[in-house]
């Protein structure tokens, strides 16, 4: 049975750590949380784990084999490249480091000694995105012509990220994990209302070499709650809805399509298709619980995780374009050549 330390006793470790007591082949072995009041709350929902004030002194804790970091994302580095070194394998929460060339590093790491690098992108591992893209693998979907997304609402703000790393995120890795294209240019503009140097709202489009344009706009400053996603291709369209209760995905037979060979410009015609819509079954299997059973199956042996260190990576460049793009006015970045400045 795999020995799980978990670093973070905060906003998401709790969630992390249920999940690792209700999975097969995991125990909670250990817990650091330099506050006290944190820890008190960990022992009593967790009786038979460890306890330390400082995740350095659980990594020497011969019982843990692996370590799920629920930090600030400023210090997903410093503590995954420490259990990495010490032998143990790594689950860190989104996004995966602060920059692209610490993740190459962790992932570098990580293959020299055989280890499991894994990003928690919880929402690659729902019912309903897992569902989205096996309907564009099988081709209902078709050519995916756009990708549009709003996630908005009051709060959380974060205090060592902004909106894009906050909630933008999420976009790219279902993007990353849907799509199977390459992005190549992203713009991105946004505004600080609360702290000048923390942006709380911002817009992204995001350009692939398959042809889709992605538009993403996140908000801490909304009145309400909205996290719903346009995903229109050439023969369906799906209208993504995370705070419906049961119907979460809808897929609509709709579209245009141009008369088949006009003789002049004056000749073309286009016609609407109006079709069924229908809400596909979902799988109702909890997303983090399908994150720690993946981490655990690749420490076992069974292959990279879906949300793999690569993963982590992709997303993190993707970040760094947008808040490129963000300091410079809102002026596309280019992401080949981003490539060949690194």
């Amino acid at each position: 049975m795999i020995g799980i330390g978990l670093v973070g006793y905060g906003y998401w470790g709790p969630n992390l750590a249920r999940c690792v007591s209700e999975s097969d082949g995991c125990r909670l072995a250990a817990i650091a949380d330099a506050s006290e009041k944190s820890r008190e709350r960990a022992g009593q929902r967790h009786p038979s784990a460890q306890l330390h004030a400082s995740w350095e002194e659980m990594l020497k804790d011969p019982g843990v084999d692996a370590v799920l970091i629920a930090t600030p994302v400023c210090t997903h580095y410093e503590i995954a490249a420490a259990a990495l070194t010490a032998g143990k394998h790594v689950l860190v929460e989104k996004p995966i480091t602060e920059t692209s060339e610490q993740a190459q590093r962790l992932i570098d790491m990580a293959n020299r000694g055989g280890l499991t690098l894994m990003v928690d992108h919880t929402f690659v591992y729902t019912g309903a995105v897992r569902k989205i893209r096996d309907l564009i693998a099988d081709g209902t979907v078709g050519d995916i012509y756009y990708y549009e997304s709003t996630r908005i609402n009051l709060g959380l703000f974060q205090g060592d990220v902004n909106v894009i790393w906050d909630l933008a995120v999420h976009d790219f890795a279902i993007l990353e994990f849907i799509l199977g294209a390459e992005p190549v240019s992203i713009t991105a503009v946004g505004a600080g209302h609360i702290h000048r140097n923390q942006e709380s709202l911002a817009h992204l489009s995001v350009h692939f070499d398959n042809g889709t344009l992605a538009h993403i706009n996140v908000n801490w400053l909304a009145p309400v709650k909205v996290r719903q996603t346009l995903i229109g291709g050439s023969r369906r369209m799906i209208v993504y809805d995370d705070l419906e209760p049961s119907e979460k995905i809808k897929v609509y037979d709709r579209g245009v399509h141009l008369s088949a060979d006009p003789q002049s410009a004056n000749d073309v015609r286009i016609s609407y298709r109006t079709g069924d819509m229908w809400a596909p079954q979902l799988s109702t299997r909890e997303a983090l619980l399908g994150v720690i059973e993946d981490f655990a199956a690749s420490i076992n042996g069974h292959g990279q995780p879906t949300s793999s260190g690569v993963s982590g990576l992709r997303v993190v460049r993707m970040l760094e374009a947008a808040a490129q793009s963000l300091s410079s006015g809102g002026h596309p970045v280019e992401f080949a050549r981003l490539k060949a400045a690194s």
